[in-house]
């Protein structure tokens, strides 16, 4: 009954909103949120997706794709974050020039097409680990439905499900540059072995990969349950095998296994 509650409360807020621009990533979040605001308002709810080296060419494909299916209009944008020198310098804020960047484009659209508000696919959840981007949010007044709804990841989760969205059991996912340490710079070529990297991996059939990229060291993240796949004799050749020739010398496997947002840990340390 909760979560037909919270349900009925996402609805009302866009309701309620008359209009919106949404960022649309193919997510679980993004997705849920793009498919109700379609169901209730309409072609007033229209999708943005971000085009740019640091996201995998098949996720955008594949949100576009939704967007074909359900009828909902998702306007690609091309955002070149290799010419932002803030962006490029990788610190601990990157992502909050990332999205400005996406912010004031998405602003744009909404302006164009008389839509009174933006939005992202922001939930409850996402106040427990460190996230610059948020502090863009205040600066493009964004609005958060999700949040505001009061949704955890999981009951997004079970909510997609009930609605017959294929993304209800999606891994999480964040852009290629996530996987470079602060502080080392992002470039074309970096993100590219990183998305060749991951891209073999689920090949193989991993289902939640990270590649987190030391220079001439990857470090490979999968989920606990699939470790005894990883270190099969075979497999774990295979994988030695293609990661050095896309350009990798050492490769490593994280015993803690895939948690989002790794790379942040370096932060908490430092408290």
């Amino acid at each position: 009954m909760e979560l037909s509650a919270k349900y009925e409360q996402l609805k009302l807020i866009l309701e309620t909103m008359g209009g919106v621009v949404i960022g649309f990533s193919g997510g679980v979040d993004s997705t849920l949120l793009l498919k109700v605001a379609f169901d209730v308002l309409g072609t007033r709810a229209v999708g943005v997706i971000a085009v740019s080296p640091v996201y995998p060419q098949y996720e955008i494909q594949n949100a576009l794709q939704f967007g074909k299916k359900i009828g909902v209009q998702i306007r690609a944008l091309s955002i070149n974050h290799l010419a932002d020198r803030d962006f490029i310098a990788n610190p601990e804020n990157r992502c909050f020039f990332c999205k400005c960047l996406l912010y004031q484009k998405m602003q744009n659209i909404a302006d164009e097409e008389e839509l009174p508000y933006i939005a992202d696919g922001t939930n409850r959840d996402d106040e427990r680990d460190y996230r610059p981007g948020h502090k863009a949010q205040t600066l493009f007044t964004v609005r958060t439905p999700l949040r505001e709804a009061n949704l955890s990841k999981d009951e997004i989760r079970m909510l997609s499900q009930q609605l017959g969205l294929s993304t209800f059991d999606k891994p999480s996912y964040a852009c290629l540059a996530s996987r470079i340490p602060y502080g080392s710079s992002i470039t074309q070529e970096k993100l590219a072995m990183i998305a060749k990297a991951e891209e073999f991996l689920q090949e193989c059939g991993f289902k939640t990969v990270r590649i987190r990229y030391y220079e001439t060291l990857a470090r490979i993240e999968v989920g606990r349950n699939e470790f005894p796949f990883i270190f099969n004799d075979a497999m774990r050749e295979k994988i030695i095998k293609a990661l050095k020739e896309i350009g990798f010398i050492y490769i490593t496997v994280d015993l803690e296994g895939f948690r989002s947002g790794s790379m942040n840990e370096v932060l908490r340390n430092r408290k």
